[in-house]
């Protein structure tokens, strides 16, 4: 069954080539001067929008006014999966989105999340740096979407609930877990044998709030931006998965711009996401003493028989194969065998 955000995003797929007429950016008074809107779902004061709104003031400088970058968060234009087809109709112009959301639209975006693939992150950039994540921008351009050429972090993530907390596999068995809306973020826990939800982030909070799942997973700052604390007791620290935020824009907007401006843009983006690299990399190290200060309890899980777990469900196997044999390779190069 088509979940109402999974139909919005196809319908506005659908009708993306309708309003290419639309997709350059707005211009202001003066002729020689644009605006550009960017959408985020991530919370107000994440590193994902602290970079962007750093990039907004670095590109107004750079460019002595003539671009003016304005940064949405927390949903404000739509939700995740709305704002995808935002993008490709041209209502706006830039996105950051996680992996997980974009891997709607193309799947390849998603390779990065497999579960227990990155054991740290010398391996996760040594791969989203290189050959991996050229190739996964190159199947994004397909769907006439521009990708700056590095990614933002969104860290390792790990799962929270309200009843228990999980420290081994029995205890995912049956559990209310709430999932980005993705396949193969619901396949990981559901080979888990967990009851995973498919719920947007904006509805997110509400949604544990009322107990419509018990628990989630998010990297650290995610569930501090977000006052996930409030909603759950436990952080159960599994590294399971790697998510990260592309940076993408309406390839028509972004080549409406003068080729002058265009370069400051792209140079001042891809800056403000190095920086934010090496914020998310602060907070990984601070965040556990804030949010115990704030009544949450930590533990290391057992994760030695995820992976077996997950290999004898047919993961992996299962995952190589819509992937293909060359995204999986690749993947494989530095996460080591898999499948």
């Amino acid at each position: 069954m088509i979940s109402q955000s999974r139909r919005t995003l196809l319908k506005t797929v659908v009708v993306a080539p309708l309003a290419a007429s639309i997709a350059a950016p707005t211009r202001l008074m003066a002729a020689s001067t644009y605006t550009l809107k960017l959408g985020t779902d991530a919370p107000a004061g994440h590193p994902v929008n602290n970079a962007m709104n750093a990039a907004a003031q670095a590109i107004k400088s750079a460019t002595n006014g003539q671009v003016v970058l304005q940064v949405f968060p927390n949903n404000q234009l739509g939700s995740s999966t709305d704002l995808i087809g935002q993008v490709r109709a041209g209502a706006i112009q830039l996105l950051s989105t996680p992996t997980s959301v974009l891997s709607a639209l193309v799947p390849a975006a998603g390779i990065c999340g497999v579960g227990f693939a990155f054991h740290d992150y010398d391996s996760v950039w040594k791969a989203m740096d290189g050959d991996l994540g050229a190739y996964i921008r190159a199947q994004i351009a397909k769907s006439e979407l521009y990708t700056i050429d590095r990614i933002q972090d969104n860290g390792f993530r790990q799962i929270t609930t309200s009843t228990k907390p999980v420290k081994g596999l029995t205890d995912l068995q049956g559990l209310k877990i709430r999932v980005p809306v993705s396949p193969l973020w619901t396949s990981l826990f559901s080979a888990l044998q967990a009851a995973p939800t498919s719920i947007n982030f904006s509805e997110l909070y509400s949604a544990l709030q009322t107990r419509v799942v018990d628990g989630q997973e998010n990297a650290l700052p995610i569930i501090n931006s977000g006052r996930l604390y409030e909603v759950q007791k436990f952080v159960s620290v599994t590294n399971h998965m790697w998510d990260g935020y592309w940076v993408v824009a309406n390839n028509a907007a972004f080549n409406a711009l003068p080729a002058n401006l265009r370069a400051i843009v792209e140079q001042q983006l891809r800056a403000a996401i190095i920086n934010q690299r090496a914020e998310i990399a602060s907070l990984n190290r601070s965040l556990q003493t804030k949010l115990q200060s704030v009544g949450m309890t930590f533990n290391a899980a057992d994760t030695s028989a995820f992976r077996s777990a997950l290999t004898k469900a047919g993961f992996y196997a299962s995952w190589k194969s819509k992937f293909g044999d060359e995204a999986w390779a690749l993947l494989e190069r530095y996460s080591g065998k898999l499948a």
